[in-house]
């Protein structure tokens, strides 16, 4: 059989790879050892250069389905992870057909969540993994994208600024449709309700996850947590005309939860005494679009909310509220968050992503303050920071390459 590939932009040395070898047979030369999420299938990390790419095997129907519905995903902006192509026609030397793979671009600073909690994640953060996968849940929802097989083991988590971010990796077995029915979402909420508690007992299980931690409790949150969101972004509000500051309200509301309302639905009754509002369009992003016009600097968006504030306190210690804001971001920028950033030792680039590790240093610039009983400098607070608590950390990105 002649090998085809299918693919956006392809890296010309993935026909290098070993295809005519069932992937578990892959080697050390061509696989990268990263943590892997539970797979239904067999999946393999592998670097060409400088790129690193996931690569799946799996039957032809559904490389090619999870391909194209990926590409549509992220044209509509959603966080997944990025689509590469599909390598088909595979067989062995001796002639034995092989499934075709699916490759997607590996999504750098991400985790699986049993990786997390085997580096050492608390308990404690188990509601922030929850409010990443409802947050990433309601998104795709709004979008009409139906999961199908809602899970942890299906997302890749990025943290951000103490919280996370969750990634969509596993579409198989997904639909995209112009809306969700009730129904639709009902599903993928009681498939996620199951799928979630058998997890957190599998962690329990391997001793990752302490025994005191309820699994329905957690899996109540997540629905509750879903409901609230839901509710929030596209339940209809009424008013009387004397209560139109309700509108900003709402806006606020959800500038705070990180949406954008690009267009309201406003309709009065036959006397015009009463209001009814809803949100038409709702776009998630609003401090990351800010903070990325301002600076340039494309974050996830708690860290975009922290950097944010963290300009607002460098502009208001300068008494600069009079400036442009543009030209103040443009000094914040150069002259404390790239400066700080380049301060991170070569050795250590690998552990977090530049905003995560400033993020932390402001953390831990607190802790010093305290201390001290005075405001530590934010470069002698880097210097600590790195020697006491970023040494420490695990590396959680690909830095170089192999020898």
């Amino acid at each position: 059989m002649a090998l085809r590939i299918v693919a956006t932009r392809p890296n010309p040395a993935l026909v290098t790879l070993p295809w005519s070898l069932p992937l578990e047979d892959w080697g050390d030369d061509v696989v990268v050892q990263l943590p892997r999420g539970i797979s239904r299938h067999v999946v393999r990390i592998v670097r060409l250069g400088a790129d690193v790419y996931a690569v799946k095997e799996t039957r032809e129907r559904f490389a090619f389905g999870e391909y194209r519905l990926l590409r549509d995903l992220g044209k509509l902006g959603l966080p997944t992870v990025e689509p590469v192509g599909v390598v088909d026609g595979r067989a062995t030397s001796e002639g034995v057909e092989l499934e075709p793979c699916l490759v997607t671009r590996h999504l750098t600073f991400s985790l699986p969540y049993r990786s997390l909690f085997s580096h050492g994640l608390p308990s404690e953060n188990l509601p922030s993994l929850v409010d990443a996968l409802v947050v990433l849940l309601v998104r795709l929802h709004l979008a009409g994208f139906f999961w199908g097989d809602v899970s942890l083991s299906n997302v890749l988590f990025r943290r951000s600024a103490g919280e996370f971010t969750a990634y969509l990796v596993d579409a198989e077995t997904g639909e995209l449709h112009e809306t969700l029915s009730d129904g639709q979402r009902t599903n993928d909420i009681e498939v996620a309700s199951t799928n979630i508690f058998g997890e957190l007992l599998d962690l329990q299980a391997g001793e990752l996850l302490g025994e005191d931690v309820d699994a329905f409790a957690i899996v109540e949150l997540m629905q509750e947590r879903y409901d609230a969101l839901w509710t929030e972004l596209t339940s209809t509000e009424e008013f009387t005309t004397n209560e139109m500051w309700r509108i900003e309200q709402r806006i606020e509301r959800l500038n705070e939860l990180g949406f954008d309302v690009d267009e309201i639905d406003i309709v009065t009754d036959w006397d015009g005494s009463t209001v009814r509002m809803q949100p038409k369009v709702v776009e998630a992003g609003h401090h990351r679009r800010e903070l990325q016009g301002l600076t340039g600097l494309n974050v996830e968006e708690n860290q975009a909310r922290r950097l944010l504030n963290d300009l607002a306190a460098f502009t208001a210690h300068l008494e600069l509220g009079g400036e442009d804001r543009a030209v103040v971001a443009h000094r914040w920028l150069t002259q404390i968050y790239e400066p700080v950033v380049a301060m991170i030792p070569e050795e250590l680039r690998g552990r977090l992503e530049p905003a995560e590790v400033y993020h932390e240093i402001l953390e831990h610039r607190w802790y010093l303050s305290e201390q001290a009983g005075r405001e530590v400098d934010i470069f002698e607070t880097a210097k600590s920071y790195f020697d006491q608590v970023l040494a420490g950390r695990p590396d959680e990105a690909i830095t170089s390459s192999p020898a």
